[in-house]
């Protein structure tokens, strides 16, 4: 019968420890995670010292930032289990979780490691934030271009340990210096005696360690690779990057831009955590400057009030109205961004989608208006034609808007998710009023 959680409280309430560490042993890596993650400050570290080593290992990655820094803070007071767990997680894990810290507490926890890993924990911190420097692991294994494959499998089996991928083999120099890589699988299907040079044919895919680490998302996209060398500017073999490394990156790259596309800064990862101001504090500021902008939607149907008292059922249609054009930009916009992202168009190429946007906006834009059309015949036939005309305009508008704003946002050297929804929406609203009531104003003959 399996351990439930009361019954892992109950383990420590009543102080089995012997117990308790059988029934945790038993557990996998993602049980023991959830485990400890759901348990109480105090009993969370009571927990994380009963793990193997090697579960400790897996589980603190697993676990997110706020509870490491509670393992790390129960910890402290046990420097050998400390030193040990920093020591165990691999050198790229260690790195993202130093750089979320306090530069004054990793500096503390960074000295608490072997001389070998300080070493190593500091040269990846040394590459600026969100390079592919910082993305990398320097366990790999590297052989020569002279060595036969039995010698090759003979370094393997010795240096193969800690590596963190073994799917590709990377050929180097004396200095060195990246020739080639090799699969696994070539080595074992060629005979014992082979040389690797035999093997190679000096073509490869390679990282430079200053580069982005959107650069690592865009060339594992586009050549499929588990694991990509990285290399300083002289080519020498710095150290690697994997696939489950890049997925890392690609789910906080989304989630910055989910976040930015609903106008809302530094979002915390765990929002039952953070502390309320903070959540006030990432919210406000483009609420209040959207506030603003809406003023003049309010401003423009304050000029419009004549023709506004003279035809009422034009503010029936108004909400209607300026959402479809808000709606069809924020549209436009996402894929936009989407397409920027992905590196299928460049910033240049924006007026060469101009033309298109307009065409398939004004599509939209008369299948909605007969939409439109025919709840207006039975509530206000006298204005079907102001509201078609409007609905057809405000659609192309607010494509238009939702088209350009990342283009400019680029050009600004601005993150183009930044043109979010609520912007374009505001902008699209504003258009929308003017271009409404005047079309009223004109149309109508008032």
């Amino acid at each position: 019968m399996p351990v439930t959680e009361t019954d892992y409280l109950e383990l420590i309430k009543n102080k089995k420890w012997r117990v308790l560490r059988r029934a945790l042993h038993e557990l996998d890596s993602l049980e023991a995670a959830e485990l400890v993650e759901n348990a109480s400050k105090g009993n969370k570290v009571i927990l994380f010292r009963l793990l193997t080593r090697e579960q400790t290992k897996d589980v603190f990655k697993l676990l997110p930032h706020s509870e490491q820094e509670d393992v790390i803070e129960g910890l402290a007071e046990n420097f050998q289990k400390l030193a040990r767990l920093l020591s165990d997680i691999k050198p790229d894990d260690r790195t993202a979780f130093f750089e979320e810290l306090p530069g004054d507490i990793a500096q503390r926890l960074i000295q608490k490691l072997t001389p070998e890993e300080q070493k190593i924990s500091i040269q990846l911190l040394s590459y600026p934030k969100d390079s592919i420097g910082r993305l990398m692991t320097p366990e790999f294994v590297a052989i020569k271009a002279e060595f036969t494959v039995a010698e090759a499998f003979a370094h393997i089996r010795e240096h193969g340990k800690d590596s963190e991928t073994l799917n590709v083999i990377y050929v180097i120099d004396d200095n060195w210096k990246l020739i080639d890589d090799v699969t696994i699988k070539e080595l074992i299907l060629a005979p014992p005696g082979q040389i690797v040079d035999d093997l190679i044919n000096h073509r490869f895919v390679s990282l430079n360690a200053l580069d982005d680490q959107e650069t690592a998302i865009s060339v594992f996209k586009d050549y499929d690779r588990v694991a990509l060398p990285v290399l300083s500017k002289e080519g020498v073999l710095l150290g690697i990057v994997t696939f489950d490394d890049i997925m890392d990156v690609i789910e906080e790259e989304s989630t910055e831009d989910f976040h930015k596309f609903g106008s809302v800064q530094n979002a915390s990862k765990n929002p039952l955590k953070e502390r309320i101001f903070n959540l006030y504090k990432n919210r406000i500021v483009w609420l209040v400057l959207l506030v603003f902008m809406n003023i003049f939607s309010g401003a423009a149907l304050a000029s419009f009030e004549d023709v506004i008292q003279s035809f009422v059922a034009l503010v029936f249609f108004l909400p209607l109205l300026i959402d479809s054009g808000g709606n069809a930009g924020s549209q436009s916009a996402t894929l936009m961004i989407r397409y920027l992202a992905l590196g299928e168009i460049q910033i240049s190429d924006w007026y060469k989608l101009i033309g298109r946007e307009l065409l398939v906006s004004f599509l939209l834009g008369i299948t909605m208006a007969i939409s439109i059309a025919a709840v207006a015949s039975f509530r206000a036939p006298e204005i079907i034609i102001v509201v078609c005309i409007a609905m057809v305009i405000n659609v192309m508008l607010g494509s238009l808007i939702g088209l350009l704003l990342p283009f400019i946002f680029t050009k600004l050297k601005i993150d183009p998710a930044t043109a979010s929804a609520p912007l374009v929406t505001s902008l699209s609203d504003i258009c929308g009023v003017l271009i409404y009531f005047s079309l009223a104003t004109r149309l109508l003959e008032f």
